[in-house]
């Protein structure tokens, strides 16, 4: 016997039809929002962008002193010291910036953005961290330690004054490039030359103000999702990372014909001077990512290109045939 309702001519009327769940649905996690297998607290630290403590390696590497048994350790021990105190930082502006990072396409699927990782949680991991890396570097090296507290300082700075004040701001997170590139020298006793601080400090600016030009292409300045872009034109910003770019393989090629005239080269070669190369395809190359307004981070720039990789190895090898052999 059915049990379908009749219809007013005694027809069954037909079932109701139910529609299969959209895509896009609340219900249902978009591709993008899906969580990763990989636990939030170490997410939160951002390991990926661990790649910019590699630049503790740049003095030791600079100074042909690398692999030396005793300044590689100390340089490994600066780097492990700069993951930690840059997870802490991160962590802490995470926490200060919950609230934009929740209006940014990307960062809004950042652990705290997205209440994976909960606010008093991601406090005590930043303290765990904070003073694991101050530990190991007081211990490496009293001036690491400085180093490393100056860098925290000024990082909490910027986080609670300094963030939304335009130029300033791009002083400060430069300067966090610059002072990894320290760390490598004082954690191992290596004297820092004027060639090598300017390359630092330049290099620096330039990646920061080309990350800054990308989020004002990709975003526009009134996105809220960092005030001091409203601050910013296209054309300022494409100024300093020019300016930067300008001055980077200025300084860099002063040091290279310095380098080689300095002592002898292997087969008489001018390996340093021949680094040069390679360091400026490098930089045009990244500076077309960021003409592009595809360079919002640069570990991303570099792991995803392999153009850049490529020069990059080419330029290694170079600058190590010209300061080990």
């Amino acid at each position: 016997m059915s049990t379908e309702p009749a219809s007013a001519d005694g027809a069954p009327k037909p079932a109701p039809e139910t529609e299969a769940p959209a895509t896009g649905s609340p219900g249902l996690p978009e591709p993008s929002q899906r969580r990763s297998r990989t636990p939030a607290a170490i997410r939160a630290v951002r390991p990926k962008q661990w790649t910019k403590n590699v630049l503790v390696f740049a003095a030791p590497l600079a100074s042909g002193s690398l692999l030396n048994l005793d300044v590689l350790g100390r340089a490994l021990l600066g780097f492990v010291a700069f993951c930690l105190i840059s997870g802490c930082i991160y962590l802490i502006n995470d926490i200060r910036d919950v609230a934009e990072d929740r209006l940014h396409p990307k960062k809004r699927f950042r652990p705290i953005a997205s209440g994976e990782l909960g606010v008093p949680a991601a406090w005590v991991l930043a303290a765990i961290c904070g003073l694991a890396a101050l530990a190991i570097g007081f211990w490496t090296s009293p001036y690491l330690g400085a180093v490393l507290v100056v860098y925290a300082v000024l990082q909490i700075i910027y986080s609670l004054f300094l963030k939304h004040q335009p130029v300033i701001d791009l002083a400060v997170v430069s300067s966090g490039f610059l002072l990894r590139a320290i760390a490598g020298g004082v954690a191992a006793g290596i004297e820092l030359s004027q060639w090598f601080l300017l390359v630092a400090a330049f290099g620096s600016l330039f990646m920061v103000a080309g990350k800054r030009y990308s989020e004002f292409i990709e975003l526009g300045a009134d996105a809220g999702t960092r005030k001091s872009l409203a601050e910013y034109s296209a054309s300022y910003l494409r100024f300093v990372w020019i300016l930067s770019a300008a001055v980077t393989v200025m300084a860099y090629s002063l040091w290279a014909f310095e380098q080689s005239s300095a002592a002898p080269q292997f087969l008489d070669v001018p390996w340093a001077v021949l680094s040069v190369v390679p360091l400026t395809l490098g930089v045009l190359q990244y500076a077309r990512e960021v003409d592009a307004g595809d360079a919002g981070a640069p570990e991303d720039v570099v792991l995803r290109h392999r153009s850049l990789q490529v020069i990059g190895v080419v330029w290694l090898a170079l600058v190590a045939m010209g300061v080990f052999l």
